[in-house]
């Protein structure tokens, strides 16, 4: 039999009050695996990752992790799990340090692989600023940072939404170079990206998202151009 999904939805619905975004949506994430969800503004991609992450409520069941329904579970509760989220938009504490924002990841002691000394052969330039304000750095510099404090909570699944957003050519490179490494150590990961070509590049699997609906998931290399445009435009 084939090995069960890290983490699933099943069927799931999300709510901003009586707004619904997501209407049914079903994909799966395995041990190990890069997941990208694609899709134009507004197709719903966060609010899938917020559903995932605790930060909305949803049907008990419609998420599942190892197999146990979490949709009911708050953040905290979630993350204690082993699922981590890099927000869109980084939010970094301004007020700390790179590395107490880093240490604020790590509150939970989980047991793994990730600490400081992790993130700072990881990313080597944050070992350099280590003790200057979060919101010094440049905008790569701030998403290592978010990245590097999810990952010291040591997840299963990482949660990254849109971390390429607002970031040179050269820089969303060099932060996707590093995913690799990410994974090597277990990880799942689940991207969020608007850059088509890159959740291509990385990705085991992809989904996207139209108007709160999955409207096409396959391998990277058995989709089409065409049928991407398709459902990525709803052209």
């Amino acid at each position: 039999m084939p090995e069960a999904p890290l983490v699933e939805t099943r069927s799931l619905d999300a709510f901003y009050g009586e707004f619904q975004a997501l209407f049914g949506v079903s994909l799966s994430i395995p041990a190990g695996k890069v997941v990208a969800v694609i899709g134009a503004n507004g197709a719903g991609k966060s609010t899938l990752l917020k559903s995932i992450a605790g930060l909305l409520a949803v049907r008990r069941d419609a998420v599942l992790f190892s197999n146990e329904p979490i949709g009911s579970l708050r953040a905290n509760a979630v993350v204690a799990r082993g699922i981590a989220l890099v927000p869109e938009g980084r939010r970094l504490f301004p007020s700390l340090t790179v590395e107490e924002n880093l240490l604020i990841g790590g509150q939970l002691g989980r047991p793994g692989p990730w600490n400081l000394r992790r993130i700072y052969a990881l990313f080597p330039v944050l070992a350099e600023r280590r003790d200057l304000p979060s919101t010094s750095l440049s905008g790569g510099q701030q998403q290592m940072v978010a990245i590097g404090r999810a990952l010291m909570s040591n997840p299963k699944l990482l949660l990254c939404d849109e971390i390429s957003l607002g970031l040179a050519p050269i820089i969303i490179r060099d932060l996707y170079a590093r995913l690799p490494e990410i994974v090597a150590e277990g990880i799942s990961l689940l991207i969020v990206e608007q850059d088509i070509a890159q959740a291509l590049a990385a990705a085991d699997r992809v989904y996207c998202l139209q108007e709160g609906r999955i409207a096409l998931e396959g391998a990277p290399g058995a989709l089409t151009r065409d049928a991407i445009s398709v459902a990525y435009f709803g052209m």
